[in-house]
């Protein structure tokens, strides 16, 4: 199976952040709190490899996980956060004035997303179905955690299931949530979306 895991929560989750690549976005203390809970859950997987995204935030919440589940893990750029640009850094308020909804237009493709330099979706839909790729070549009958952000994880699920950008619009990815998903043949099938330890589902 391919396991993706968004990163725990933090700093510019909790302040509505455009965080994008830039530094100085750890984790809140509720956010290693939900790594180290998540690494619990995921014990009892047959997990062999672990991929990380290299953004801090990300990288945080891989170093708890593959702490506890006794593994070392690599970093690689194909799972990393949207390049947003001279966006990053901007609070969603201050987003929405200045550019409308800027994160269904994202989704839409609207000229807006590459005239601010922005990363398409497509280009991160690319990125991430290569490493898919690399590991269902390279791995057979193990489990392989990826550490990612929120729409490195849409675009898996837009793939398999088609969505369309307002569904994408609509569909939260919740930190340190599992989306799994199995190789059947020569497709890939959807096991679960949000996964978490039992007592976050009320919470959330």
């Amino acid at each position: 199976m391919f396991l993706f895991l968004r990163h725990g929560q933090a700093k510019n989750n909790v302040e509505q952040i455009l965080a994008g690549r830039k530094t100085g976005y750890p984790l809140t203390d509720q956010g290693i709190e939900q790594a180290e809970k998540i690494a619990d859950f995921l014990k009892p997987f047959n997990i062999s490899t672990i991929y990380s995204s290299p953004i801090e935030r990300a990288e945080q919440t891989t170093s708890i996980v593959a702490k506890k589940l006794g593994l070392d893990y690599r970093i690689d750029e194909r799972l990393t956060e949207i390049d947003m640009g001279p966006l990053s850094g901007m609070t969603f308020n201050d987003m929405f004035a200045r550019h409308g909804n800027i994160f269904l237009k994202f989704y839409e493709g609207h000229p807006v997303i590459e005239k601010n330099g922005i990363e398409s979706f497509s280009s991160i839909k690319k990125r991430v179905l290569d490493l898919v790729g690399y590991c269902s070549e390279r791995y057979h009958d193990e489990d392989i955690l990826f550490v990612t952000h929120m729409d490195p994880i849409k675009s898996m699920l837009s793939t398999v299931m088609q969505l369309k950008p307002e569904s994408l619009y609509e569909l939260i990815i919740r930190n340190a949530s599992l989306t799994m998903f199995k190789k059947e043949k020569s497709s890939l099938s959807i096991i679960s979306i949000n996964s978490m330890y039992p007592e976050r589902y009320q919470k959330e």
